[in-house]
């Protein structure tokens, strides 16, 4: 009887492996770091790195992740901070199953990442790194990318070892070409660690295309329409921070309100005079003109309703949304370009237009008196309560006022932005428009890793922090020395199914009920005792008074003792 092929390498046998090569290929491309949630796929990793300890290989800084949402999360939070992918690895289909959840969100942040798992050894006898496990026969899928194709750009499986540097440009240049988003790599386990005829040399990466430039004519044609409108808006959501001066011009010099509705980072400054909140509700229903400037929805049609002679631009690397099944906001004016490009050129056009200063002082005017009654509401709404409980809108605003202006606040649904004010750009990330939950703990990491001088608070409702694997998270920043702040505002609930029901049911019999139903979460955990296992600070808070001096206390521990520390607040609504 024939003997089965061995399965261990031979400790003599030291020519380069093709996993060697992959780690070299990501570190040559900017990768810095290597998030993984190992299995059994991930041998010939293991040996890679192992070997470069020994000859001080360049590879990306590996990181043990024991949670593969939190891994995705990560990753996006040391992208939000240095603006360069990062590479997170999964074992095999079921590693790609848990973080398909965070994969979504990126997708729809248009976040790159090189998403890679192992595959599972395909071949059953006669080749080395073949299945030598009970599990490898349950793990083959006919088609383990199929799962996820539909929120990645573009998947590819590893089919030769000398193959891999180039597998590995070819993702770094689709996941960085506009519009970005993540990709995804199977590497099965025999390929990867196949040896390599010629040593492992650099890989010089291909040059990332230049991102979309504005049509001049298109761009002429909108300014024409702004120098025409007598009530123009702007609504934008993810415009960035490249964008921010020219719109903050743009919106000063012409009077042109902006909303920045749902925004996911700081548009504009919250104290700019034309910076009219994240609701266009009021101002969309009397425009004459919208620009919407990467925007995916930017009102909800059955909520509110433009004018019929309203005029509709819009703007964006893929203004149309192509990867939304369906979308029908009105276009009359459409212009591929990033936000930076275009509002660029947009201040330029405008230049060349003549508008009559009578009007641009009343809409001023207008305008003015808009925002102040609107900051008078919110100051009503966001004043200390009467009786002992905190609200919402209360919490807000002293998370802003005692986290101050340089931190950076990483929210999960709850923060009221209209009442914790952001005027720098990098101070503010909200979750993505899928809207899955476990991304804010694992994105603060991230962002703390990429920028450890920063002061980093991730914000979550109730529901959200147990998604986000609050004991892996609390792990890894107690492991990693990664010290952030978390702030739950605890209801005790699930507010956005609690709020859906109402939407729809509030006189119904689920009413009668509150809307509780799939949405009751008590008796409430005692959140703030998780973080103290992990040697952090944890507190609870009900009463408005105590609010501001526990969340110093947290801030300090932070930032002063360089410890992780959470805040349960009790917040009913």
């Amino acid at each position: 009887m024939a003997q089965p092929t061995a399965q261990r390498a031979d400790s003599k046998d030291r020519a380069p492996i093709a996993g060697e090569a992959f780690l070299r290929a990501l570190a040559d491309h900017g990768i810095d770091y290597f998030f993984a949630n190992p299995g059994t796929d991930f041998a010939p990793i293991v040996e890679a790195y192992s070997r470069a300890k020994q000859s001080n290989a360049k590879v990306p800084t590996p990181y043990v992740i024991p949670h593969e949402n939190l891994a995705v999360a990560m990753a996006h939070g040391a992208y939000l901070m240095n603006g360069r992918p990062q590479t997170v690895m999964l074992h095999v289909n079921v590693g790609t199953a848990n973080a398909i959840n965070n994969i979504i969100n990126l997708n729809r942040d248009n976040v790159p990442l090189i998403l890679a798992a192992g595959g599972t050894p395909i071949t059953e006898k006669g080749k080395f790194g073949g299945r030598n496990r009970y599990i490898h026969w349950a793990q083959e899928m006919f088609d383990q990318a199929g799962m996820l194709r539909e929120a990645v750009k573009w998947d590819y499986e590893l089919r030769v070892p000398e193959q891999v540097g180039d597998v590995v440009s070819r993702a770094y240049e689709i996941t960085m070409t506009a519009p970005r988003g993540p990709v995804y790599l199977v590497l099965p386990r025999e390929p990867l660690a196949a040896a390599l005829s010629e040593p492992v040399g650099p890989v010089k990466p291909r040059s990332i295309p230049a991102p979309p430039h504005p049509d001049p004519q298109r761009i002429a044609e909108l300014a024409g329409w702004i120098a025409a409108a007598e009530k123009p808006l702007i609504i934008t959501t993810t415009s960035g921070p490249e964008a921010m001066g020219a719109l903050g011009r743009i919106a000063e010099s012409y009077a042109i309100p902006v909303v920045t509705q749902r925004q996911r980072s700081v548009c504009l400054p919250s104290s700019h005079p034309m910076h009219m909140g994240y609701d266009p509700g009021g101002l969309v229903e009397k425009a004459d003109l919208v620009l919407v400037i990467e925007a995916d929805v930017p009102w909800i049609p059955s909520e509110q309703q433009p004018r019929e002679d309203c005029k509709f631009a819009t703007m964006g690397v893929d203004s149309v949304f192509a990867r939304y099944p369906m979308r029908s906001f009105p276009s009359d004016l459409a212009i591929t370009a990033t936000a930076a490009n275009g509002l660029d050129a947009l201040e330029a056009a405008l230049a060349k237009q003549t508008i009559p200063e009578a009007r641009i002082a009343a809409r001023r005017t207008r305008m003015a008196d808009h925002k102040r009654k609107r900051n008078e509401q919110l100051a009503k709404a966001s004043a200390a309560p009467a009786s002992d409980k905190i609200t919402p809108a209360y919490l807000s605003r002293i998370i802003g006022e005692v986290m101050g202006p340089d931190s950076v606040i990483f929210n999960e649904y709850t923060l009221m932005q209209d009442h914790c004010p952001r005027d720098k750009a990098g101070t503010f990330y909200g979750l993505s428009p899928a809207g899955g939950l476990g991304w804010g703990l694992g994105a603060a990491l991230g962002a703390k890793l990429a920028a450890p001088e920063k002061f980093v608070v991730a914000v979550l409702g109730d529901g959200a922090y147990m998604f986000n694997n609050p004991t892996v998270g609390h792990w890894v920043s107690d492991v990693y020395k990664l010290p952030v702040l978390v702030i739950i505002f605890n209801n005790s609930r699930y507010g956005a199914v609690r709020g859906a029901t109402l939407s729809m049911f509030k006189d119904g019999v689920a009413g009668e009920d509150d809307g509780r139903m799939f949405a009751d979460m008590q008796p409430s955990p005692p959140y703030e005792e998780i973080v103290r296992i992990q040697g952090g600070h944890g507190e609870r808070v009900e009463k408005a008074a105590d609010l501001a001096d526990v969340l110093k206390r947290a801030r300090d521990v932070v930032v002063k003792e360089g410890r992780q520390a959470l805040v349960n607040v009790i917040c009913p609504y």
